[in-house]
């Protein structure tokens, strides 16, 4: 009796803690967007009213223009570069497991890290535009990071050469898990590499491009640090996200039910991307 409770007994703390500081505290943040609360939370119920508030504020449609910008060109860079990286070290070349460290290292560096590095790297007086300048070109101009039509991308930038990696492992797993004799039976009907890639390898991995466009979309969704770090939002608010949104209203501006509203809806976005793909690999596994 001692041994079947114990496991039980000792998962207790945790679980609870679990439905306390992740449950508890999402049931807490809906709540509090559905007050007036500004710095400090009130329980006065009022509706809906912060959500209608939060659709007539400019900067919040500037935010969810850039995700979508950033979402798409950062899902999409590194998606390609990854499969191709993929491709490139499937071939089994002499020197991949160097190639394989260098194409990860960014992965093992925090967002900070990497948007203060970027930061330097795009700074038109410090980076790309004064080395360019010095080596002759004195026309040249690349100050991308101070127009506000342009940051977002900067964002983009940084985050695909980060996370670029993390695609290609994924992708390499899926080419490696694939099986020789089909390939080799292509070969033997006479297809040629890029045949076989295009027609039977790349078809193959939809369950890992799928994978992949849950967990970049996750990560451009919750992107935080490294805006904040790389361009803080700006020029003025030009580079905006939903998370940086959500930070300067909950904690810079006082407005504390507004910025839950705008969580809630971030944890909206994130919930419409998992539900779908939790139902599609449980409805998976129970007919296989």
């Amino acid at each position: 009796m001692l041994e079947a409770a114990l496991p039980k007994v000792v998962i207790a703390p945790s679980f609870a803690i679990m439905i306390i500081f992740i449950y508890g505290f999402i049931l807490w943040t809906l709540y509090i967007s559905t007050t007036k609360s500004t710095f400090l939370p009130t329980y006065d119920f009022v509706g809906l009213v912060q959500y209608a508030k939060l659709w007539r504020i400019e900067r919040w449609w500037v935010a969810c223009r850039n995700l979508l910008v950033y979402g798409g060109l950062f899902i999409f860079f590194c998606t390609i570069l990854g499969l191709l990286l993929a491709i490139f070290l499937d071939q089994k070349i002499r020197i991949e497991g160097a190639l394989r460290t260098i194409y990860l290292y960014p992965l093992a560096l925090s967002f900070v890290v990497t948007g203060t590095a970027w930061k330097w790297i795009l700074n038109p007086g410090l980076g790309i535009e004064r080395l360019v300048r010095e080596m002759g070109w004195s026309a040249f101009t690349f100050d991308w990071l101070v127009t506000s039509e342009m940051s977002i991308y900067c964002v983009v930038i940084a985050a695909v050469w980060q996370s670029t990696g993390f695609v290609m492992a994924m992708f390499l797993a899926g080419l490696r898990s694939i099986d020789d004799s089909i390939i080799k039976a292509a070969q033997v009907d006479g297809a040629g590499l890029r045949r076989i890639y295009w027609k039977i390898i790349i078809p193959s991995l939809r369950p890992v491009f799928f994978s992949t466009f849950i967990i970049l979309t996750h990560i451009a969704i919750k992107s935080f640090d490294l805006v904040v770090v790389l361009t803080r939002g700006g020029p003025g608010y030009s580079s905006d996200l939903p998370a940086t949104f959500m930070y300067a209203y909950a904690f810079t501006r006082g407005r504390l039910a507004m910025g839950a509203a705008s969580a809630m809806l971030m944890f909206a976005m994130v919930m419409a991307i998992i539900v779908p793909y939790l139902y599609s690999e449980l409805r998976r596994k129970r007919y296989a």
